[in-house]
């Protein structure tokens, strides 16, 4: 029988800590997350390998060091109201809820959102929901959001999105440009969100978020 809780613990020693994650709640939660149940039954043994899980369809469970240094840019506190995009099968959105006060994880696969939310009841996350609907929509109706988690790569982030961000909020996202990408953590004042590059990180692009081609004539 697998020892989950000794790979789990492992997995923070060995990928998330050595990857200049040092926020305790980040710490905390990934030690508390039973990355195992948020990853297709088939692949379990593998839940911390320390990559991204493949989902089909371009969608992934996030890389545990990368999702751990996006939430460690964050800096989510327990007043925090948070947006997931892209929560795949739940796993970042049961992270994300051990530091937030609520958090409401988008999912535009109507399958993907009927198992990640079925996870979040199976693990107890009371403090979480899943809201089915297009990806680059956002959820207005449940915002506006102190953070915003984008899970997958963007080549732009709509201003649907960004409208969403409460004034002094945060965002992050992967930007990609061919086969190279950075997260950027995001910084909302007076209307407008100023980036910063936080690190390298690739990822795939998310529906919605690339860009339409430009033709030339």
């Amino acid at each position: 029988m697998t020892d989950f809780p000794t790979l789990r613990s492992a997995m923070v020693d060995t990928q998330v800590r050595p990857s200049d994650v040092t926020r305790f709640q980040v710490i905390n939660a990934m030690l508390t997350v039973r990355r195992e149940m948020f990853v297709p039954t088939d692949q379990r043994d593998v839940a911390y390998a320390g990559m991204a899980i493949d989902l089909g369809n371009g969608r992934i469970v996030p890389d545990p060091r990368i999702l751990a240094k996006m939430l460690d840019g964050l800096d989510i506190g327990p007043g925090d109201l948070v947006l997931d995009v892209g929560c795949g099968l739940g796993y970042s959105t049961a992270v994300i809820a051990q530091m937030a006060e609520a958090v409401i994880g988008l999912e535009e696969d109507e399958t993907l959102a009927a198992e990640a939310e079925a996870n979040l009841t199976t693990e107890s996350v009371d403090n979480a929901v899943v809201v089915q609907g297009r990806l680059a929509e956002g959820a207005p109706q449940h915002g506006p959001y102190d953070v915003i988690c984008i899970n997958g790569a963007v080549e732009f982030v709509p201003d649907t999105i960004l409208d969403q961000l409460k004034d002094g909020g945060r965002i992050a996202a992967i930007f990609v440009d061919g086969v190279v990408g950075h997260c950027r953590i995001g910084a909302k004042a007076e209307g407008h969100v100023a980036w910063r590059t936080a690190f390298d990180a690739t990822a795939p692009v998310l529906p919605g978020f690339a860009r339409t081609p430009e033709f030339v004539f």
